[in-house]
């Protein structure tokens, strides 16, 4: 079965949004009143949504998105996702770890001429921080207790 209009531009997103040069593709696809309730936070268009990006990015340099399974309906589209990458930047407020993670969500999004206008994203990005918390816990030396 073909794919609509939205689910095509659904996969763009995934496909290049979270690219080194993706700005350029955000601004191309969201609305400039756009709302994205993301994990943790809402932003409101690409000058809210960027920072957000950049840190993940900053995270993780070498963030791998796969979109694994795509739904539409309209003017919208769910779209299950899995990453893949590896810990290698501060942006989460964690320092880098080099740790392999993997993680998977489901964003939902709303489309208006061509534009995403909302969308909508659940994934367990608190799990995330806590393991690569733990692994930095994990890898501090023992401090000796004075008496």
């Amino acid at each position: 079965m073909a794919e609509g209009a939205n689910a095509v531009l659904a996969r763009k997103w995934f496909r290049e949004v979270w690219l080194p040069g993706g700005e350029a593709t955000v601004h191309e696809l969201m609305h400039p009143d756009a709302v994205g309730h993301m994990e943790g936070a809402e932003v409101h268009g690409a000058a809210e949504f960027l920072p957000a990006r950049a840190a993940l990015l900053d995270a993780f340099p070498d963030l791998d998105v796969h979109v694994d399974d795509l739904l539409e309906q309209g003017d919208q589209v769910a779209v299950r996702w899995s990453v893949t990458a590896t810990h290698g930047g501060g942006g989460l407020g964690v320092p880098a770890s080099q740790q392999k993670v993997r993680f998977r969500g489901i964003t939902w999004l709303r489309f208006v001429e061509g534009k995403v206008v909302e969308g909508w994203d659940a994934w367990n990005q608190g799990q995330l921080l806590t393991t690569l918390t733990s692994a930095q816990i994990a890898e501090s030396p023992a401090r000796e207790v004075s008496r």
